[in-house]
């Protein structure tokens, strides 16, 4: 039996991109049912102009995109001040010092690693 997913007590929103339908899919159902509010794109270009749109708590973005680059998604995230995830299959493709100037979550992971991480990342609420 898996361990529940835990529930956030005040609705946060956060904008996903991930490239894989699958993976975005799973993954922004993962953070709906922990009362997160999901927005998601499927590319760098769609991310950046929902980010454009309204203000996040957090963005989680693979850091691989077909038009882009996760890192690219961070900095843009952190410029209009919103908390950032980088999520990725391939960890070998950052640079050491993107490693360390972002959170980085390595795929696979359960969906409770997802909600560990995404609690870390988001700043407390004022």
């Amino acid at each position: 039996m898996s361990d529940p997913i835990p529930r956030t007590s005040v609705q946060r929103h956060i904008l996903l991109i991930e490239d894989s339908e699958d993976v975005r899919d799973l993954v922004a159902e993962i953070l709906r049912e922990a009362d997160y509010e999901v927005d998601a794109a499927a590319t760098m270009s769609d991310g950046i102009a929902l980010l454009h749109l309204r203000q996040y708590d957090l963005v989680i973005s693979d850091a691989k995109l077909p038009d882009g680059s996760g890192i690219d998604i961070a900095d843009a995230a952190t410029d209009r001040g919103a908390a950032t995830l980088i999520i990725t299959g391939y960890d070998f493709t950052l640079a050491p010092e993107q490693r360390t100037r972002y959170k980085i979550m390595l795929k696979p992971f359960l969906p409770v690693e997802l909600i560990h991480a995404v609690e870390s990342a988001l700043p407390p609420r004022s």
